[in-house]
């Protein structure tokens, strides 16, 4: 077996890893703080919980019907090749759902908000670990990218619909202002938590390459990481050597991959990366005046 070889299925396993983790973080804040505390939450889980609250299916029953029904659809829509990372998820968060259902019956602390509070930070966690290994939870997420497919409308926007419609229909079976607030308060601060864990991520930036292998690098980032590359001439102003600059915008959630490898292309790179306030055009955000 080959050192490269033996460093993709080295990351592969480290992804999988980690995103078994994000998923245990995200089942368990469910187990643990929101069910007991009857809190319902967003995405095919909140549905699932409301579901669980009003007639007793079990929670792991019910996401799984779900998110086997809108994988079928998604893969018949965007293609077989659809997320194998986000079935992947999805698969063990309904093994989880399964398992843990009993591993708290009373609420933990005895405060409805605080467990609504520390339920969706550990869920956001769980959430953000998965995004950085480039996984998805599947769920909504489906069905905002089904829905962009045909219509340009953000897939944050549809998420955030979705996850106000089910957190309202909570209301159908508690009849309690109260439950509903928590549930919005649970999605705000699973977003907010989330965007912090990501430190950014969704933001761009601008990176610049200078490196021999330039032409190896370039090829890479065009092809595989599927981003612009604009190479140009330089001169090294101490030794006066030619050289060539790699540039290229990446969000910074694609950086990880890129940078991971320019260490395998050429570990003697000097590499420059700083932040970018916004991006417009082709792959980036449209100009909106």
């Amino acid at each position: 077996m080959t050192h490269e070889r033996k460093l993709k299925l080295k990351t592969l396993f480290t992804d999988y890893l980690i995103t078994t983790f994000g998923m245990t973080l995200y089942v368990l804040s469910w187990t643990i703080f929101l069910i007991p505390a009857e809190i319902t939450g967003g995405g095919i889980s909140g549905l699932s919980a409301v579901i669980f609250y009003s007639s007793k299916i079990p929670i792991a029953i019910s996401y799984f019907i779900i998110n086997v029904f809108l994988v079928l659809i998604a893969i018949k829509i965007l293609g077989a090749s659809f997320g194998i990372k986000t079935i992947y998820s999805m698969g063990v968060a309904t093994l989880l759902f399964w398992l843990t259902p009993n591993l708290i019956t009373e609420p933990l602390i005895d405060d409805t908000f605080l467990s609504a509070v520390l339920g969706a930070m550990m869920g956001g966690i769980g959430i953000g670990l998965v995004f950085t290994r480039g996984g998805s939870t599947g769920g909504t997420d489906i069905i905002a990218m089904i829905i962009n497919k045909y219509r340009n409308i953000s897939p944050g926007r549809v998420i955030m619909y979705c996850d106000v419609i089910i957190i309202a229909s909570s209301y159908f079976v508690f009849q309690s202002p109260a439950k509903l607030v928590y549930g919005y308060v649970t999605m705000w601060v699973i977003s907010y938590t989330i965007d912090a864990f990501l430190n950014g991520a969704n933001a761009s930036a601008q990176i610049f390459i200078f490196s021999k292998k330039f032409d190896e690098i370039a090829d890479y980032i065009n092809k595989n990481a599927g981003r612009g590359v604009t190479v140009f001439d330089g001169t090294g102003w101490f030794t006066k050597e030619k050289v060539k600059i790699v540039m290229t915008v990446v969000r910074k959630r694609e950086s990880s991959l890129i940078f991971r490898k320019l260490k395998e292309i050429d570990p003697e790179a000097f590499i420059s990366m700083g932040s970018v306030m916004g991006v417009y055009g082709q792959g980036f955000d449209k100009i909106k005046i």
